[in-house]
């Protein structure tokens, strides 16, 4: 019996992704509506109260994932724009385009519940601890990408310059995580870990877990739909898209 092979490189073209995408952004939306609605029903009340620092850890189940996803993003953005920039193909300057918006959602909102979970436990909003600064510049190396695509008329011309650009910032992301590690800062160190058990306790880690997965679900979601009106806008003067907008 022969199996259907399937033809991934197909996906490559900006108008067979354009349909991909369409079919799988709602699966995603909903896989991630469900997931946060369970993460954070766990994470505020069922997760026990933290022996230290009482109810305000749990600013943590947004934190966290925001911030990791927050650098993630960019190396997947940095990844696409420098495929695009070596071999010149359409749909990866598209891919990270959707990309930057997402990921500077997610760095400013890493920004803003760590200053509301460092206020209470550092008795002020802001530092300039390491952590703290290197994650500044994550959303400005964002906004700037976003700020040099759009003052570029030209879509081609634009995704090289951003790529550039891209590719120089995404030297911060490893600095922003060993930060804790390489300097004296007040900001503590990972709360989950490969390298060794969890110290939190069950229901802390799942909620944190299913955190993850939801924020992760939602960026997918957000691309996915994102990156479908880059390619109407780019593709308009083409048939397809004239028959798909019809």
């Amino acid at each position: 019996m022969k199996t259907r092979a399937v033809h991934w490189f197909k996906y490559s073209s900006p108008q067979n992704f354009y349909f991909l995408a369409g079919r799988l952004w709602p699966w995603f939306a909903a896989l991630a509506a469900l997931l946060m609605a369970i993460g954070l029903w766990i994470s505020f009340f069922v997760a026990p109260v933290d022996a230290q620092q009482g109810q305000g850890y749990r600013i943590i189940f947004v934190h966290v994932p925001a911030s990791q996803i927050s650098m993630f993003i960019y190396i997947v953005m940095a990844a696409w724009a420098g495929i695009g920039l070596a071999f010149n193909t359409r749909l990866s300057g598209m891919l990270a385009s959707a990309l930057a918006p997402t990921g500077a959602l997610f760095a400013f909102l890493s920004l803003i519940t760590g200053a509301l979970w460092g206020k209470p436990m550092w008795g002020t909003w802001w530092v300039w601890d390491a952590r703290l600064t290197s994650e500044l510049i994550l959303l400005f190396l964002y906004l700037g990408f976003l700020a040099l695509q759009s003052s570029i008329d030209d879509p081609r011309r634009a995704d090289k310059a951003g790529a550039v650009l891209a590719l120089v910032g995404v030297v911060n992301v490893p600095i922003i995580y060993f930060s804790v590690i390489w300097w004296n800062t007040l900001h503590q160190g990972a709360s989950v870990s490969l390298n060794s058990a969890p110290s939190m306790a069950a229901p802390m880690l799942w909620g944190m877990l299913l955190m993850v997965a939801a924020f992760w679900m939602y960026a997918i979601a957000a691309v996915l739909a994102r990156v479908r009106n880059i390619i109407l806008d780019r593709e308009r003067h083409t048939e397809w898209v004239k028959n798909a907008v019809e």
